[in-house]
Formats: C-alpha cells, sequence, structure tokens
C-alpha cells in the first residue's frame, strides 16, 4: 500500500516518536475565519465550556493598518483567559489567544511565532498557514475549525490536520454569513463536523474527554492493538474483502491512531463496540480505509528538494542518452498526483533550458483508487495550486471554472494506475523513484522487502529518492547517499543481497539448469541475475491473468499488443487486448484452461497505422506454489522474421504457378494451331 499521508516534516522523530510524544501533549484547537467571523467567534465561545483541557488560537483575516479589538471583544463572551499574540507566547490549555494584526502566525513544540503577513495570490493565507505548523507540531492532538468568510483559507490547514490524525469542523452553510470558506473546505472532503458555532462547541466538549483527545481520560485507550487480536482480525478482513489490500503489514501505532480516530468521530470507547459498528454499517469501512490512506500532498512540495532533481539527477540520467531511449520514472504513493505532475514540469523545464528532446515516461501509482482517479483527471481548486508560480501556471496549467487543469502535455507524460506496493510487481528500467513519506507509515518488514525491490528496479546510474525522515536504513550497500537533507540516493552496482521474486506469481521451472556450487549462495545469486537480464531483454513480453482474465502483472512493454480502453479503468485482458487479437485469446485462454496444457495461435494479423504486423500469441497455465489458484501467463511475439521468409515462398510458389500455367497455355495454343 502507498498512498501519501502527511506533508513535509522537518522534526527528526520517526512516526513512532511523535505518536509517544503526542499521548503527552494537550489538544490545540485552531479556529480560522474572515468575512463574518466576529459573530462566528462569539457564538463559539459563549457556549464553549472553560474546562476542556484544550488551548484555542483564534485567527482571522485583520486590516494590516487598524487596531485589533477582536481580543477585549472576545474576553467578554467567556471566562477563559483571552489574550492578544506576542511572539514567543507559550498555549496553554483553557486559554484564548488571538492573532495580531499585519501577522502571519505558526507554533513549534506549543510556542507562538509571529512573522509579517505575506501573499499568496494577492491573499495572506493566515489560517492556513498556522493550521499546516498546528498539524505538524500537535499531530492527533491537532483540531481545525473554519468559520465563516469569504475565500479558500483554511482548507488546505485542515487537509494537513486531518493527515495529522486531528479532528476537523467547518460551519454549516446556513448558519454562516459568508459561506465561501466553509464550504470550500466542505468540498475538499477532509471535514469530520459539518455544524453551527453552537454545535461545534459542543462537540469540541464531548470529544474532550474521549481518550483519543485526552491521554488522563479515565477510559483506557487501545494502546495495544495485538491485545484485542479477535477484534483486530476482523477489522483487517473487512478492510481486505471491501478494498483487497491487507493492513496486517501497516505500522501498528498508525494504525491504532486511525482507527481510534473513527471511534472517537462515533464516541465509541471500546474496539469491540467499533468492530460491530463496522459490521452494521460497510460504508464505515470504506471510511476507515480512506482514513488510514489519507491523502495530503501539494505541488512542488519542498521546492529545494525539486530544485536538488534539477541540479542532482536530471544532469545524469539524461548524459549521452539517445533520442529514442526515454526518461522512466516511478512516482510510488503519487495520491492525488502533484508530486508527479511537479516532477513532469520540473523535467520539461530542466530539457528546455538545456535544449535537450528526450522523450518522458512517468509512472504515479497508488493503492487509493479515490486518488488516483483525481490524480488521472489533472484538475485542482484554487487552493491547491497556491504553491504554484504565475509562471507554471501559465505555461504548464490550463484555467477552468473554480481552478485549474494540467495541461494536455503534461498530463500525457503520466500514467496513472492502482497498485499495491506490497504485492504488486515493480516496475523496471527505471531512472528514478521517488517514494516520499511512504515508507514511515509501513512496518520494518515491509521496508526490508521494498528497498530491495526499488533497487532492482533501476538503471545502473538510477536514483531513489525517499521522505526527509526516511532513509535506507540498513542497506547502504545498494545505495549511495547523494543528498543528505532530501534523502536522495544514487543505486550501487551491487546484487541485491535479499532475494528478489522477479514476478507476484512465480512460475515453477522444468528442469533448471544447475548450479556451479549449490552450496554457495553467490551462484544463486548470479542465476537470478542472469535470470533478471534474460527477462528483461529476451523473454516474449506478456501479462499474468487469474481465472477470470484480470491482469495481476505486466512484464516488459505490452503496449504494441495492450492499451487502456476508453471509459472506465479496466484491466481486463479482453478489454485492454487490441480488437484483433481478443478472439484468439479468447479462444486460445479457454483451450488452455480446459485442456491444461500450453496453447499457441500463430498468424494473427495487427494493423498499426496502414502496416500490418502478425503476431504469434502463447498461452501458458500454471499454478503459483503458495496458492492454489490457476493462473496463465500470456505472451506477444512479432513474427517479423517468419512472415518474410513465408511470403517469399509463397512468392515463389505463385511465380512457379504462374510459369506453369503460362506453358501449359502455350502448348493449348500451340496444338490448336497444329
Amino acid at each position: 500500500m502507498n498512498s501519501r499521508r502527511s506533508t513535509n516534516k522537518s522534526k527528526s522523530h520517526s512516526s513512532d516518536e511523535q505518536q509517544d510524544i503526542q499521548t503527552e501533549l494537550f489538544p490545540i484547537v485552531g479556529v480560522g475565519a474572515s468575512a463574518g467571523g466576529l459573530e462566528a467567534f462569539t457564538e463559539l465561545l459563549s457556549y464553549l465550556p472553560t474546562d476542556t483541557g484544550m488551548g484555542f488560537v483564534f485567527i482571522q483575516h485583520l486590516s494590516p493598518n487598524q487596531k485589533s479589538l477582536l481580543t477585549e471583544i472576545l474576553s467578554r463572551k467567556t471566562p477563559m483567559s483571552v489574550v492578544e499574540v506576542q511572539d514567543g507566547m507559550v498555549v496553554e490549555p483553557n486559554h484564548v489567544y488571538v492573532i495580531p494584526p499585519n501577522a502571519m502566525m505558526t507554533i513549534s513544540q506549543g510556542v507562538l511565532k509571529l512573522s509579517p503577513r505575506q501573499k499568496t495570490r494577492g491573499q495572506a493565507m493566515t489560517v492556513d498557514t498556522f493550521f499546516i505548523s498546528l498539524a505538524e507540531d500537535r499531530g492527533s492532538k491537532a483540531i481545525g475549525v473554519v468559520l465563516s468568510g469569504g475565500d479558500t483559507d483554511g482548507t488546505r490547514g485542515l487537509e494537513n490536520i486531518k493527515g495529522a490524525g486531528g479532528i476537523t469542523f467547518a460551519q454549516s452553510e446556513s448558519s454562516a454569513m459568508v459561506s465561501s470558506m466553509p464550504n470550500t473546505a466542505v468540498a475538499s472532503g477532509h471535514v469530520d463536523f459539518i455544524l453551527t458555532p453552537q454545535q461545534i462547541a459542543e462537540e469540541l466538549a464531548k470529544i474532550s474527554t474521549h481518550p483519543y483527545i485526552n491521554h488522563l481520560s479515565s477510559v483506557k485507550p487501545v494502546d495495544n492493538l495485538t491485545e484485542v487480536g479477535d477484534a483486530l482480525t476482523i477489522i483487517f478482513s473487512l478492510l481486505r474483502t471491501a478494498t483487497g489490500v491487507d493492513f496486517n503489514h501497516y505500522k501498528q501505532t498508525t494504525l491504532r491512531r486511525r482507527i481510534m480516530r473513527r471511534m472517537m468521530l462515533y464516541k465509541l470507547d471500546k474496539l469491540e463496540d467499533y468492530v460491530r459498528y463496522l459490521q452494521d454499517h460497510p460504508i464505515e469501512v470504506t471510511a476507515l480505509y480512506q482514513d488510514v490512506l489519507i491523502t495530503v500532498t501539494s505541488f512542488f512540495r519542498d521546492p529545494e528538494a525539486f530544485e536538488a532533481l534539477k541540479t542532482q539527477v536530471f544532469p545524469v540520467i539524461a548524459k549521452d542518452r539517445k533520442p529514442d531511449t526515454p526518461i522512466r520514472i516511478w512516482v510510488a504513493g503519487c495520491s492525488t498526483g502533484e508530486e508527479a505532475y511537479s516532477i513532469a514540469i520540473c523535467l520539461l523545464e530542466f530539457f528546455n533550458n538545456q535544449s535537450i528532446n528526450i522523450p518522458i515516461q512517468i509512472f504515479a501509482t497508488d493503492v487509493n483508487d479515490v486518488a488516483i482517479e483525481k490524480a488521472r483527471s489533472g484538475i485542482y481548486k484554487l487552493f491547491q495550486v497556491a504553491d504554484v508560480s504565475p509562471e507554471r501556471l501559465q505555461r504548464f496549467f490550463v484555467p477552468i471554472d473554480g481552478g485549474y487543469q494540467i495541461s494536455k502535455p503534461v498530463r500525457e507524460l503520466c500514467v496513472f494506475a492502482r497498485q499495491n506496493l506490497i504485492s504488486d510487481p515493480p516496475f523496471s528500467r527505471l531512472d528514478l523513484i521517488t517514494c516520499r513519506n511512504v515508507l514511515i507509515y509501513l512496518g520494518s518488514p515491509i521496508q526490508k522487502k521494498l528497498l530491495p525491490i526499488f533497487h532492482y528496479g533501476l538503471n545502473p546510474n538510477g536514483f531513489l529518492m525517499l521522505g526527509t525522515s526516511e532513509t535506507v536504513g540498513e542497506f547502504t550497500d545498494l545505495f549511495t547517499l547523494v543528498d543528505r537533507k532530501y534523502k536522495i540516493y544514487s543505486r550501487k552496482l551491487a546484487v541485491a543481497r535479499l532475494a528478489i521474486d522477479l514476478a507476484t506469481y512465480p512460475l515453477e521451472i522444468i528442469n533448471p539448469l544447475p548450479l556451479l556450487n549449490t552450496d554457495t549462495s553467490n551462484d544463486l545469486e548470479m542465476q537470478k541475475e542472469a535470470d533478471r537480464i534474460v527477462l528483461n531483454q529476451y523473454a516474449p513480453v506478456g501479462v499474468i491473468i487469474n481465472d477470470e482474465l484480470e491482469i495481476l502483472q505486466f512484464r516488459g512493454q505490452t503496449s504494441p499488443y495492450l492499451q487502456p480502453p476508453p471509459g472506465r479503468p479496466s484491466f481486463n485482458l479482453l478489454r485492454m487486448a487490441k480488437e484483433e487479437l481478443r478472439l484468439e485469446l479468447r479462444t486460445a485462454i479457454h483451450q488452455a484452461k480446459k485442456q491444461e496444457v500450453p496453447v499457441r495461435k500463430e498468424g494473427i494479423q495487427i494493423k498499426d497505422n496502414e502496416q500490418v504486423r502478425w503476431v504469434r500469441v502463447d498461452v501458458v497455465p500454471f499454478k503459483s506454489p503458495t496458492v492454489t489458484e490457476s493462473y496463465f501467463l500470456v505472451m506477444f511475439a512479432d513474427m517479423t522474421s517468419t512472415v518474410t521468409v513465408v511470403s517469399e515462398a509463397n512468392t515463389s510458389n505463385v511465380s512457379s504457378r504462374r510459369r506453369k500455367k503460362t506453358m501449359t497455355k502455350k502448348k493449348l495454343t500451340n496444338s490448336n494451331r497444329n
């Protein structure tokens, strides 16, 4: 599984350490508003208890040139202490803090920091700025509230808060004086509660006692999921049945927080109660799945990281490359596509500056179907392109109603597909793999499985880019560190020391060649490397399918024979196969399935741009050593050389027959004359 979960994390804590720190933190509520915000602020405070144990930070779009009376007005609505923020002020529970005019505000380790106000696209995104820092600082103890306002500020911040495991609120449209801010937040799909200010206050009071929010609660939280194995097994089973994804390999601390977050939303304290809720409400299984795979990313996240690609990676992979050899990049865990498109744009800019014209192939994958569909469309709201420069917007984006769409030339460079990193086969012959902020959410055994696979998939001079909190760990014999800050690694010329299955469903090899020395692992690795070379360069291309004709794995470049069908994406072989192949494929698969023997079909004619090709199809049934299901290896090969020989023979035969007919006619003519 591989959905990107959070924005850049500058802290050096591991995911587990951050979770442990968060359990000792009290929650902080960020409340953002613009036009009409004063009325919403006062109503919220009027109904908010004074003993929630939470700290409250209010951010409103204030006139930069006028003294603010907001602190004075709000202090009349609550017994809690209400103060205007000064730089370096420490947030305390049951206190209210108000942003001063003409300032941007962030929080780090519970300390509020002020800086001069800056504008993005003519707007000061003060709410987003604070929310994003709050998500990083408080994680699952961050709570974001967007109230009345007339722009899109706050939406990105709520996405980050939810991505960190926090709770999000937006004011209901009917109760907001100006509804643009809360409506935009709701439309993003990252809002947990849509309520009036009074209802938000009441909900905050309720959740303040839940163990997910309050670690001092008398109710015991789900500290160790392994202690409630039966309930967890049922949850995993429900998720696997609904989505096909096995979460046993997911990091347990992350699962704990995500499950508890969903329990908190429904006021459930016991895991068994949540299991029953899942069983009674199948839609909640999907909601939990999306919560675990929360997608938070942005264009050009860590701008310096993309500059590092331009200076340290692109020149190397483009050097001495033939014009017909494409640059191949794999974005693993692509989420909603921003990173894949950002890399494509940076590569195009680099090529333009260097006057290079080389084809580009970017494969972007994610386990989240919803995210993949968004990525394919290439359509983004205004707040989602906030980090894109005006120059790039004009060159690489097309304005549409309510936002922008990636221009067609850039979209055509990127192929988006659903893929499970844990179980699906990797891409190969790659120049660059980016897998940022994915590994930290997977268990150590899976990380140890994936890194050798990344090594296998890269060209000898290829590069791997991880998230800023990720490393290659013990695999320093496979990768060399190129950029410590942005975790760019180059591939070492070494054979992966862990066994890698070249196919997810390996074929049983009959009468394999004997090893030179079966007692040494070096010979085994040598044979595997030789197998890899043969598979990559000389074996026929093809696919592995199951009994339902669903493609489970692509082997080699199958585009001359298969192509994505129009309409809804499908991996059914007959839907993807070129029209001329379908009948013969169906017949061959049926025969191979019925007789349980390999079947070959030859001389199938395919037309490509008025040119005729003759194709051979082989269907080989097999079983995996680890499962009982039947699979089929379907291989494609052109018959160019055979066709040439046959054509020449046919031409010779035709000429011979014509000569015989001519001679016969001459004899008859002469006979008649005589």
